[in-house]
């Protein structure tokens, strides 16, 4: 069956650092540089959520955006905007996932999916950090 994509951008601001709590402060700069130090550091950070499924007949529309964007606003915006995500976000507490726009990525297309369920396929995450830094999650 044939499918289209849909795609819609969200935006907010969040603070982070990269740090594994098994390593010293020394081994967290050496490999994370700038990012390790104690002080976090911010970001405005723009997401591209792409959902796919076949076009319905009725609407066509392939989801109901006005659930698409209650979904982004719940998780994305919501979850992460004005945030410490290391301190704020369960993912990325101390000794978990490091909150790199590639685990990001990740998280906000496994919460997406989940938000809208089964009637169609997270297929692409973007986020991005700044004009210059972005990393991009696909389904497999």
């Amino acid at each position: 069956m044939p499918t289209s994509s849909l795609t819609r951008r969200v935006q907010f601001a969040a603070a982070h650092r990269y740090r594994r709590p098994e390593w010293d402060d020394a081994t967290n700069e050496r490999v994370f540089g700038k990012c390790a130090r104690p002080e976090y550091h911010g970001h405005s950070y723009t997401c591209d959520v792409t959902i796919a499924g076949p076009i319905e007949s009725k609407t066509g529309m392939i989801f109901d955006l006005t659930i698409f964007d209650a979904v982004l606003a719940r998780e994305v915006t919501e979850r992460f905007d004005h945030r410490n995500l290391n301190t704020d976000v369960a993912e990325f507490a101390e000794g978990r996932d490091i909150p790199t726009c590639e685990n990001l990525a990740r998280v906000i297309a496994a919460r997406v999916q989940m938000g809208i369920g089964d009637c169609a396929v997270v297929t692409t995450v973007c986020v991005a950090e700044s004009p210059t830094l972005w990393a991009t999650w696909q389904h497999a």
